[in-house]
Protein backbone atom coordinates (compact mmCIF):
# COMPACT_ATOMS: atom_id res chain seq x y z
CA UNK A 1 0.00 0.00 0.00
CA UNK A 2 1.25 3.72 -0.83
CA UNK A 3 1.83 6.03 1.91
CA UNK A 4 -0.77 8.78 0.66
CA UNK A 5 -3.24 6.09 0.57
CA UNK A 6 -2.44 4.88 3.98
CA UNK A 7 -2.85 8.34 4.98
CA UNK A 8 -5.81 8.90 3.56
CA UNK A 9 -7.09 5.87 5.11
CA UNK A 10 -6.15 6.64 8.45
CA UNK A 11 -7.74 10.41 8.14
CA UNK A 12 -11.22 8.98 6.67
CA UNK A 13 -10.85 6.82 10.20
CA UNK A 14 -10.22 9.81 12.32
CA UNK A 15 -12.48 11.51 10.93
CA UNK A 16 -15.22 8.84 11.96
CA UNK A 17 -13.16 8.52 15.03
CA UNK A 18 -14.36 12.43 15.60
CA UNK A 19 -17.79 12.02 15.16
CA UNK A 20 -17.66 9.20 17.58
CA UNK A 21 -16.44 11.70 20.56
CA UNK A 22 -12.65 9.97 20.16
CA UNK A 23 -10.82 13.11 18.73
CA UNK A 24 -7.44 11.58 20.53
CA UNK A 25 -7.49 9.67 17.32
CA UNK A 26 -6.03 12.18 14.63
CA UNK A 27 -2.59 12.06 15.90
CA UNK A 28 -2.30 8.95 14.45
CA UNK A 29 -1.88 10.62 10.98
CA UNK A 30 1.24 12.40 11.86
CA UNK A 31 3.01 9.09 13.63
CA UNK A 32 2.64 7.55 10.37
CA UNK A 33 3.44 10.65 8.27
CA UNK A 34 6.72 10.85 10.29
CA UNK A 35 7.65 7.29 10.26
CA UNK A 36 7.55 7.68 6.57
CA UNK A 37 9.36 10.59 6.62
CA UNK A 38 11.98 9.48 8.85
CA UNK A 39 13.90 7.25 6.53
CA UNK A 40 15.92 4.06 8.20
CA UNK A 41 16.55 4.27 11.63
CA UNK A 42 19.62 4.76 13.59
CA UNK A 43 20.88 2.11 15.62
CA UNK A 44 23.04 1.89 18.98
CA UNK A 45 23.50 -1.56 20.29
CA UNK A 46 25.08 -0.99 23.81
CA UNK A 47 26.88 -4.37 25.17
CA UNK A 48 28.05 -5.11 28.08
CA UNK A 49 30.14 -8.19 29.41
CA UNK A 50 28.58 -10.42 32.18
CA UNK A 51 26.04 -8.52 33.52
CA UNK A 52 23.46 -10.77 34.71
CA UNK A 53 19.72 -9.48 34.64
CA UNK A 54 19.59 -10.05 38.23
CA UNK A 55 21.36 -6.69 38.50
CA UNK A 56 18.57 -4.23 36.68
CA UNK A 57 16.39 -2.90 38.49
CA UNK A 58 14.30 -3.19 35.07
CA UNK A 59 14.22 -6.95 35.58
CA UNK A 60 12.89 -7.09 39.43
CA UNK A 61 16.71 -6.42 41.19
CA UNK A 62 16.76 -4.58 44.39
CA UNK A 63 20.73 -5.09 44.60
CA UNK A 64 21.55 -1.54 43.01
CA UNK A 65 19.68 1.34 41.02
CA UNK A 66 19.95 1.30 37.78
CA UNK A 67 18.25 4.15 36.66
CA UNK A 68 19.15 4.65 33.10
CA UNK A 69 18.40 0.81 32.31
CA UNK A 70 14.84 1.02 34.07
CA UNK A 71 14.08 4.08 31.84
CA UNK A 72 14.71 2.95 28.94
CA UNK A 73 12.77 -0.70 29.88
CA UNK A 74 10.12 2.17 30.47
CA UNK A 75 9.53 3.31 27.20
CA UNK A 76 10.81 0.47 25.50
CA UNK A 77 10.03 -3.23 25.79
CA UNK A 78 11.52 -6.00 28.03
CA UNK A 79 12.96 -9.38 26.91
CA UNK A 80 11.96 -12.11 29.74
CA UNK A 81 13.50 -15.07 27.65
CA UNK A 82 16.50 -13.86 25.67
CA UNK A 83 19.13 -16.97 25.38
CA UNK A 84 22.41 -17.11 24.18
CA UNK A 85 23.47 -19.78 22.24
CA UNK A 86 26.95 -20.36 23.93
CA UNK A 87 27.00 -18.81 27.04
CA UNK A 88 31.00 -17.23 26.48
CA UNK A 89 32.00 -14.24 25.84
CA UNK A 90 34.14 -14.57 21.90
CA UNK A 91 31.51 -17.15 21.11
CA UNK A 92 28.31 -14.46 21.84
CA UNK A 93 30.08 -11.69 20.33
CA UNK A 94 30.39 -13.79 16.60
CA UNK A 95 26.73 -14.97 16.98
CA UNK A 96 25.94 -11.70 17.31
CA UNK A 97 27.98 -10.44 13.96
CA UNK A 98 27.13 -13.23 11.91
CA UNK A 99 23.61 -14.26 12.69
CA UNK A 100 24.57 -17.75 13.31
CA UNK A 101 25.43 -20.42 15.98
CA UNK A 102 28.92 -21.04 16.94
CA UNK A 103 29.61 -23.79 14.78
CA UNK A 104 27.96 -21.88 11.68
CA UNK A 105 30.31 -18.90 12.30
CA UNK A 106 33.74 -21.16 12.95
CA UNK A 107 34.15 -19.11 16.72
CA UNK A 108 33.51 -21.64 19.32
CA UNK A 109 35.58 -20.98 22.67
CA UNK A 110 37.95 -18.12 23.62
CA UNK A 111 40.80 -20.56 23.72
CA UNK A 112 41.23 -21.79 20.04
CA UNK A 113 40.77 -19.94 17.16
CA UNK A 114 40.38 -16.21 15.27
CA UNK A 115 36.93 -15.02 14.18
CA UNK A 116 36.87 -14.65 10.29
CA UNK A 117 36.65 -11.21 10.03
CA UNK A 118 35.72 -11.92 5.63
CA UNK A 119 32.68 -13.26 6.40
CA UNK A 120 29.13 -11.68 5.94
CA UNK A 121 28.76 -9.78 8.99
CA UNK A 122 25.14 -7.41 9.66
CA UNK A 123 27.48 -4.43 10.21
CA UNK A 124 28.89 -4.88 6.68
CA UNK A 125 25.67 -5.37 5.37
CA UNK A 126 24.75 -2.17 6.92
CA UNK A 127 27.59 -0.75 5.51
CA UNK A 128 26.95 -1.44 1.66
CA UNK A 129 23.30 -0.11 2.15
CA UNK A 130 24.70 3.31 3.11
CA UNK A 131 25.41 2.94 7.01
CA UNK A 132 28.21 4.48 8.64
CA UNK A 133 29.19 2.00 11.19
CA UNK A 134 31.54 2.20 14.48
CA UNK A 135 32.98 -0.20 16.70
CA UNK A 136 34.19 1.06 20.42
CA UNK A 137 34.80 -1.09 23.04
CA UNK A 138 35.51 -4.69 23.86
CA UNK A 139 35.92 -6.84 20.78
CA UNK A 140 37.38 -9.87 21.94
CA UNK A 141 36.95 -11.83 18.51
CA UNK A 142 41.77 -11.57 18.09
CA UNK A 143 40.77 -10.63 14.68
CA UNK A 144 40.72 -7.14 13.34
CA UNK A 145 36.91 -5.59 12.78
CA UNK A 146 35.75 -5.72 9.62
CA UNK A 147 32.95 -3.72 8.62
CA UNK A 148 33.29 -0.64 10.41
CA UNK A 149 34.15 2.80 9.19
CA UNK A 150 35.58 3.25 12.57
CA UNK A 151 36.37 1.27 15.15
CA UNK A 152 38.47 1.74 18.67
CA UNK A 153 38.47 -1.35 20.65
CA UNK A 154 40.42 -3.08 23.79
CA UNK A 155 42.96 -5.66 22.83
CA UNK A 156 41.75 -9.11 24.59
CA UNK A 157 40.00 -8.72 27.89
CA UNK A 158 41.36 -5.20 28.25
CA UNK A 159 42.24 -3.29 31.26
CA UNK A 160 39.59 -1.66 33.65
CA UNK A 161 42.66 1.30 34.18
CA UNK A 162 44.28 3.66 31.93
CA UNK A 163 43.38 0.92 29.13
CA UNK A 164 45.52 0.51 26.16
CA UNK A 165 43.61 0.41 23.08
CA UNK A 166 43.60 0.17 18.84
CA UNK A 167 42.03 2.88 16.97
CA UNK A 168 42.04 1.96 13.35
CA UNK A 169 45.28 0.03 13.73
CA UNK A 170 47.17 2.06 15.76
CA UNK A 171 48.01 1.65 19.54
CA UNK A 172 46.60 4.52 21.70
CA UNK A 173 47.01 4.67 25.51
CA UNK A 174 44.25 6.16 27.49
CA UNK A 175 44.50 7.20 31.25
CA UNK A 176 41.29 6.97 33.16
CA UNK A 177 38.21 4.71 33.74
CA UNK A 178 37.52 2.08 30.85
CA UNK A 179 33.96 2.29 30.83
CA UNK A 180 33.98 6.26 30.81
CA UNK A 181 36.68 5.87 27.88
CA UNK A 182 34.41 3.88 26.19
CA UNK A 183 31.46 6.14 26.50
CA UNK A 184 33.82 9.46 25.47
CA UNK A 185 34.82 7.82 22.96
CA UNK A 186 31.73 6.41 21.40
CA UNK A 187 30.07 10.01 22.19
CA UNK A 188 33.05 11.94 20.20
CA UNK A 189 32.13 9.58 17.02
CA UNK A 190 28.61 10.74 16.97
CA UNK A 191 29.27 13.78 17.55
CA UNK A 192 31.67 14.32 14.34
CA UNK A 193 29.82 11.21 11.84
CA UNK A 194 28.63 12.59 8.87
CA UNK A 195 25.19 13.55 9.84
CA UNK A 196 23.77 12.79 6.23
CA UNK A 197 23.54 9.25 6.52
CA UNK A 198 22.28 6.78 9.18
CA UNK A 199 24.28 5.09 11.83
CA UNK A 200 25.39 2.16 13.77
CA UNK A 201 27.02 2.50 16.89
CA UNK A 202 28.36 -0.22 18.74
CA UNK A 203 29.14 1.05 22.40
CA UNK A 204 30.66 -2.51 23.89
CA UNK A 205 32.02 -2.13 27.43
CA UNK A 206 34.26 -4.77 29.59
CA UNK A 207 32.63 -3.77 32.63
CA UNK A 208 30.95 -6.13 34.12
CA UNK A 209 33.34 -8.38 33.58
CA UNK A 210 35.91 -10.34 35.99
CA UNK A 211 37.71 -9.09 38.42
CA UNK A 212 35.20 -6.81 38.76
CA UNK A 213 37.17 -3.11 39.48
CA UNK A 214 35.04 -0.11 40.33
CA UNK A 215 35.49 3.31 38.84
CA UNK A 216 37.18 5.05 42.37
CA UNK A 217 33.76 6.85 42.35
CA UNK A 218 31.58 4.31 42.97
CA UNK A 219 33.83 2.73 45.66
CA UNK A 220 31.58 2.56 49.11
CA UNK A 221 28.66 2.62 47.29
CA UNK A 222 26.45 0.50 49.19
CA UNK A 223 27.95 1.48 52.71
CA UNK A 224 29.12 -1.68 53.34
CA UNK A 225 25.49 -3.76 52.92
CA UNK A 226 24.85 -7.08 54.16
CA UNK A 227 23.59 -8.42 50.67
CA UNK A 228 20.54 -10.97 51.17
CA UNK A 229 22.29 -14.84 50.49
CA UNK A 230 20.78 -16.35 47.42
CA UNK A 231 19.09 -19.52 48.78
CA UNK A 232 21.72 -21.77 46.81
CA UNK A 233 24.76 -19.86 48.34
CA UNK A 234 25.73 -23.12 49.77
CA UNK A 235 24.31 -25.61 47.08
CA UNK A 236 25.81 -29.26 47.61
CA UNK A 237 24.56 -30.12 44.12
CA UNK A 238 23.21 -33.35 45.22
CA UNK A 239 20.51 -34.51 42.30
CA UNK A 240 22.84 -33.71 39.59
CA UNK A 241 25.96 -35.77 37.55
CA UNK A 242 29.91 -35.02 37.99
CA UNK A 243 30.09 -31.73 35.82
CA UNK A 244 27.92 -29.59 38.98
CA UNK A 245 30.50 -31.75 40.97
CA UNK A 246 33.73 -30.98 38.97
CA UNK A 247 33.08 -27.35 37.94
CA UNK A 248 35.90 -24.86 39.18
CA UNK A 249 33.75 -21.54 39.62
CA UNK A 250 32.52 -21.36 43.48
CA UNK A 251 33.16 -18.77 45.47
CA UNK A 252 34.24 -20.04 48.36
CA UNK A 253 37.48 -21.96 46.68
CA UNK A 254 38.01 -20.47 42.96
CA UNK A 255 37.91 -16.64 43.45
CA UNK A 256 41.57 -15.32 44.02
CA UNK A 257 43.27 -12.50 45.87
CA UNK A 258 43.21 -10.01 42.93
CA UNK A 259 39.17 -11.35 42.93
CA UNK A 260 38.63 -10.27 46.20
CA UNK A 261 40.79 -7.24 45.61
CA UNK A 262 43.35 -8.46 48.67
CA UNK A 263 46.54 -7.67 46.60
CA UNK A 264 47.31 -4.11 45.45
CA UNK A 265 46.02 -3.78 41.63
CA UNK A 266 48.76 -3.35 38.69
CA UNK A 267 48.23 -0.56 35.90
CA UNK A 268 47.43 2.48 38.24
CA UNK A 269 48.51 5.98 38.46
CA UNK A 270 49.49 6.85 42.10
CA UNK A 271 46.67 9.13 42.30
CA UNK A 272 44.27 6.23 41.71
CA UNK A 273 46.25 3.63 43.82
CA UNK A 274 45.97 6.19 46.99
CA UNK A 275 42.30 6.05 46.71
CA UNK A 276 41.59 2.38 45.79
CA UNK A 277 43.91 1.64 49.51
CA UNK A 278 41.73 4.09 51.01
CA UNK A 279 38.81 2.14 50.51
CA UNK A 280 40.54 -1.26 50.62
CA UNK A 281 43.54 -1.35 52.90
CA UNK A 282 41.15 -0.57 56.51
CA UNK A 283 38.54 -3.45 55.06
CA UNK A 284 41.03 -5.95 54.19
CA UNK A 285 43.20 -5.49 57.60
CA UNK A 286 39.82 -6.38 59.33
CA UNK A 287 39.15 -9.03 57.12
CA UNK A 288 42.57 -10.25 58.00
CA UNK A 289 42.41 -9.47 61.69
CA UNK A 290 39.00 -11.79 61.88
CA UNK A 291 39.98 -14.57 60.38
CA UNK A 292 36.95 -15.62 59.26
CA UNK A 293 36.22 -19.93 58.89
CA UNK A 294 34.02 -22.08 56.82
CA UNK A 295 30.58 -20.72 55.83
CA UNK A 296 31.44 -16.97 57.50
CA UNK A 297 34.13 -16.93 55.02
CA UNK A 298 31.86 -17.52 52.29
CA UNK A 299 29.71 -14.83 52.87
CA UNK A 300 32.40 -12.35 53.02
CA UNK A 301 33.59 -13.09 49.99
CA UNK A 302 30.05 -13.15 48.54
CA UNK A 303 29.77 -9.73 50.02
CA UNK A 304 32.98 -8.18 48.80
CA UNK A 305 32.12 -9.62 45.09
CA UNK A 306 28.69 -8.24 45.51
CA UNK A 307 30.35 -4.61 45.69
CA UNK A 308 33.01 -4.81 43.09
CA UNK A 309 30.74 -6.23 40.41
CA UNK A 310 27.33 -3.85 41.13
CA UNK A 311 29.65 -0.83 41.30
CA UNK A 312 31.03 -1.84 37.85
CA UNK A 313 27.18 -1.99 36.64
CA UNK A 314 26.71 1.36 38.26
CA UNK A 315 28.85 2.66 36.00
CA UNK A 316 27.42 0.72 32.96
CA UNK A 317 24.03 2.92 34.31
CA UNK A 318 25.78 5.77 33.40
CA UNK A 319 26.96 5.50 30.43
CA UNK A 320 23.85 4.29 28.91
CA UNK A 321 21.96 7.58 30.17
CA UNK A 322 24.96 9.64 28.64
CA UNK A 323 23.88 8.01 25.31
CA UNK A 324 20.47 8.37 25.56
CA UNK A 325 20.75 12.01 26.68
CA UNK A 326 22.90 12.55 23.88
CA UNK A 327 20.77 11.22 21.38
CA UNK A 328 18.05 12.95 23.14
CA UNK A 329 19.58 16.11 22.92
CA UNK A 330 20.51 16.09 19.69
CA UNK A 331 16.99 15.07 18.27
CA UNK A 332 18.24 11.53 16.95
CA UNK A 333 15.77 9.70 19.45
CA UNK A 334 12.74 9.57 17.79
CA UNK A 335 14.76 8.04 14.71
CA UNK A 336 16.88 5.21 16.96
CA UNK A 337 16.81 1.86 17.67
CA UNK A 338 18.71 0.71 20.79
CA UNK A 339 18.99 -2.12 21.98
CA UNK A 340 20.72 -2.92 25.48
CA UNK A 341 22.02 -6.58 26.24
CA UNK A 342 24.87 -8.67 27.60
CA UNK A 343 27.10 -11.57 26.38
CA UNK A 344 25.45 -13.94 28.62
CA UNK A 345 23.89 -14.10 31.54
CA UNK A 346 26.24 -14.21 35.40
CA UNK A 347 26.07 -16.23 38.76
CA UNK A 348 26.15 -13.68 41.32
CA UNK A 349 26.41 -16.50 44.40
CA UNK A 350 23.19 -18.75 42.76
CA UNK A 351 24.83 -22.02 43.45
CA UNK A 352 27.74 -20.87 44.56
CA UNK A 353 28.96 -19.33 41.86
CA UNK A 354 29.96 -17.02 39.40
CA UNK A 355 30.57 -16.81 35.91
CA UNK A 356 28.70 -18.32 33.33
CA UNK A 357 28.73 -21.19 30.33
CA UNK A 358 25.92 -23.41 31.62
CA UNK A 359 22.76 -24.18 29.85
CA UNK A 360 21.13 -23.28 33.23
CA UNK A 361 18.96 -20.41 34.13
CA UNK A 362 21.18 -17.79 35.17
CA UNK A 363 24.33 -18.49 32.85
CA UNK A 364 21.66 -18.88 29.76
CA UNK A 365 19.37 -16.22 30.13
CA UNK A 366 20.99 -12.48 29.07
CA UNK A 367 19.38 -8.85 29.62
CA UNK A 368 17.73 -7.23 26.09
CA UNK A 369 15.56 -3.98 26.02
CA UNK A 370 15.12 -2.58 23.47
CA UNK A 371 13.88 1.32 22.84
CA UNK A 372 12.35 1.86 19.47
CA UNK A 373 10.18 4.86 19.33
CA UNK A 374 6.65 4.76 16.89
CA UNK A 375 6.88 0.74 16.59
CA UNK A 376 7.53 -0.48 20.08
CA UNK A 377 4.90 -0.12 22.94
CA UNK A 378 6.44 1.79 25.93
CA UNK A 379 6.30 -0.34 29.29
CA UNK A 380 5.79 -3.96 26.81
CA UNK A 381 7.30 -6.72 28.12
CA UNK A 382 8.02 -9.48 25.52
CA UNK A 383 7.76 -13.28 27.38
CA UNK A 384 8.53 -15.56 24.10
CA UNK A 385 11.81 -17.32 23.49
CA UNK A 386 14.38 -15.03 21.75
CA UNK A 387 17.92 -15.08 20.88
CA UNK A 388 21.06 -13.05 20.54
CA UNK A 389 21.35 -14.90 17.04
CA UNK A 390 18.24 -13.38 16.08
CA UNK A 391 19.99 -9.78 16.80
CA UNK A 392 21.50 -9.41 13.45
CA UNK A 393 18.50 -10.33 11.66
CA UNK A 394 16.92 -8.16 13.20
CA UNK A 395 19.32 -4.75 12.54
CA UNK A 396 19.00 -5.72 9.15
CA UNK A 397 15.32 -5.77 8.90
CA UNK A 398 14.56 -2.81 10.58
CA UNK A 399 17.25 -0.81 7.74
CA UNK A 400 15.07 -2.66 4.92
CA UNK A 401 17.98 -4.63 4.42
CA UNK A 402 17.66 -8.39 2.78
CA UNK A 403 18.49 -10.82 5.41
CA UNK A 404 21.26 -13.95 4.16
CA UNK A 405 19.65 -17.38 3.95
CA UNK A 406 22.47 -18.79 5.81
CA UNK A 407 21.50 -16.83 8.64
CA UNK A 408 19.97 -18.84 11.62
CA UNK A 409 18.18 -16.65 14.08
CA UNK A 410 14.94 -14.44 13.18
CA UNK A 411 13.76 -11.14 13.02
CA UNK A 412 12.19 -10.03 16.40
CA UNK A 413 10.76 -7.00 14.70
CA UNK A 414 6.75 -8.90 14.57
CA UNK A 415 7.67 -9.17 18.67
CA UNK A 416 8.37 -5.19 19.23
CA UNK A 417 5.80 -4.81 16.76
CA UNK A 418 3.55 -6.51 19.71
CA UNK A 419 2.62 -9.59 16.90
CA UNK A 420 3.75 -13.31 17.93
CA UNK A 421 4.31 -15.13 14.59
CA UNK A 422 2.26 -18.37 14.40
CA UNK A 423 5.33 -20.39 13.80
CA UNK A 424 7.64 -18.59 16.39
CA UNK A 425 10.18 -20.94 17.93
CA UNK A 426 9.25 -23.43 21.27
CA UNK A 427 12.24 -24.52 21.67
CA UNK A 428 15.77 -23.58 21.27
CA UNK A 429 19.36 -25.47 20.96
CA UNK A 430 21.95 -24.83 22.96
CA UNK A 431 25.98 -25.80 22.85
CA UNK A 432 28.94 -25.05 25.21
CA UNK A 433 32.50 -26.06 23.60
CA UNK A 434 35.12 -25.14 26.31
CA UNK A 435 36.29 -27.82 28.32
CA UNK A 436 39.06 -28.76 28.97
CA UNK A 437 39.29 -24.75 29.87
CA UNK A 438 38.87 -22.21 32.78
CA UNK A 439 36.34 -22.82 35.45
CA UNK A 440 36.29 -26.74 34.32
CA UNK A 441 32.91 -26.67 32.86
CA UNK A 442 31.60 -29.71 30.76
CA UNK A 443 30.84 -29.95 27.14
CA UNK A 444 27.23 -29.96 26.61
CA UNK A 445 24.62 -29.21 24.32
CA UNK A 446 20.62 -29.01 24.73
CA UNK A 447 17.08 -28.15 24.07
CA UNK A 448 15.51 -25.21 26.13
CA UNK A 449 11.70 -24.97 26.19
CA UNK A 450 9.22 -22.91 28.26
CA UNK A 451 9.19 -25.58 30.97
CA UNK A 452 11.83 -28.43 30.41
CA UNK A 453 15.71 -29.22 29.88
CA UNK A 454 17.25 -31.67 28.69
CA UNK A 455 20.78 -31.32 28.54
CA UNK A 456 23.33 -33.77 27.37
CA UNK A 457 27.49 -33.26 28.71
CA UNK A 458 29.55 -35.24 26.83
CA UNK A 459 33.79 -35.76 26.80
CA UNK A 460 36.02 -38.55 25.65
CA UNK A 461 34.95 -40.89 28.86
CA UNK A 462 31.30 -40.14 29.83
CA UNK A 463 28.19 -38.65 28.28
CA UNK A 464 25.32 -38.90 30.17
CA UNK A 465 21.65 -36.47 30.64
CA UNK A 466 20.32 -34.27 32.89
CA UNK A 467 16.46 -33.18 32.33
CA UNK A 468 15.13 -30.36 34.33
CA UNK A 469 11.55 -29.39 34.47
CA UNK A 470 11.62 -25.61 35.61
CA UNK A 471 8.07 -25.43 36.82
CA UNK A 472 8.65 -27.98 39.65
CA UNK A 473 11.99 -27.31 40.18
CA UNK A 474 12.34 -23.43 38.68
CA UNK A 475 16.40 -23.10 40.56
CA UNK A 476 17.20 -26.61 38.60
CA UNK A 477 18.93 -28.51 41.54
CA UNK A 478 17.23 -32.32 40.71
CA UNK A 479 17.50 -34.14 37.31
CA UNK A 480 14.53 -36.22 36.66
CA UNK A 481 16.35 -37.55 33.90
CA UNK A 482 15.11 -41.43 33.88
CA UNK A 483 12.22 -41.35 36.46
CA UNK A 484 9.13 -42.72 34.58
CA UNK A 485 6.99 -39.77 35.47
CA UNK A 486 9.35 -37.97 32.89
CA UNK A 487 9.36 -40.91 30.36
CA UNK A 488 6.87 -38.79 27.80
CA UNK A 489 8.46 -35.63 28.33
CA UNK A 490 12.11 -37.29 27.93
CA UNK A 491 11.08 -38.56 24.30
CA UNK A 492 9.55 -35.74 22.88
CA UNK A 493 12.26 -33.00 23.84
CA UNK A 494 15.18 -36.39 22.95
CA UNK A 495 13.43 -35.96 19.35
CA UNK A 496 13.28 -32.70 19.46
CA UNK A 497 16.90 -31.97 20.11
CA UNK A 498 18.08 -34.69 17.20
CA UNK A 499 15.40 -32.41 14.88
CA UNK A 500 17.34 -29.17 16.13
CA UNK A 501 20.69 -30.77 15.66
CA UNK A 502 19.39 -31.02 12.22
CA UNK A 503 18.04 -28.15 11.49
CA UNK A 504 21.19 -25.92 12.13
CA UNK A 505 23.38 -28.49 10.83
CA UNK A 506 25.58 -29.17 13.71
CA UNK A 507 28.17 -31.77 12.75
CA UNK A 508 28.12 -34.90 14.56
CA UNK A 509 32.02 -34.81 15.69
CA UNK A 510 32.37 -32.21 17.89
CA UNK A 511 34.11 -29.26 15.96
CA UNK A 512 37.04 -28.07 18.35
CA UNK A 513 37.95 -32.10 18.76
CA UNK A 514 37.82 -31.70 14.69
CA UNK A 515 40.26 -28.83 14.56
CA UNK A 516 42.84 -30.52 17.07
CA UNK A 517 42.58 -33.70 14.95
CA UNK A 518 44.07 -31.91 11.92
CA UNK A 519 46.71 -30.67 13.95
Amino acid sequence: MKPSIQILGLFVACSLAWINGLPAAFPAIADVQSNIDRGPPNIVFLFTDDHAYQSIGAYGSTLVETPHLDQLAKSGMRFDRCLVTNSICGPSRATILSGKYSHANGFLTNNHGVFDGSQVTFPKLLKSAGYQTAMVGKWHLVSDPTGFDYWHVLPGQGAYYNPPMIEMGKQIKHTGYTTDIITEISLDWLKRRDMSKPFLLMCQHKAPHRNWQPNLKHLGHDQDRKYPEPSTLFDDYSGRGNAEHEQDMTIAKTMSKDDLKLDEPKGMTPEQLEKWNAYYKPRNEKFRNDNLQGKDLVRWKYNRYMHDYLACTKSVDESVGRITDYLKANGLDDNTLIVYSSDQGFYLGEHGWFDKRWIFEESLRTPLIVNWPGVVKPGSTCSQIVSNVDFAETFLEAANVPVPMDMQGRSLIPLLKGETPADWRKSFYYHYYEFPGPHSVSKHYGVVTDRYKLVRFYDKDVTYSELFDLKTDPQELRSVFGEPTYASVQSELETELARLRVELKVPDQDPVEARRGKQ
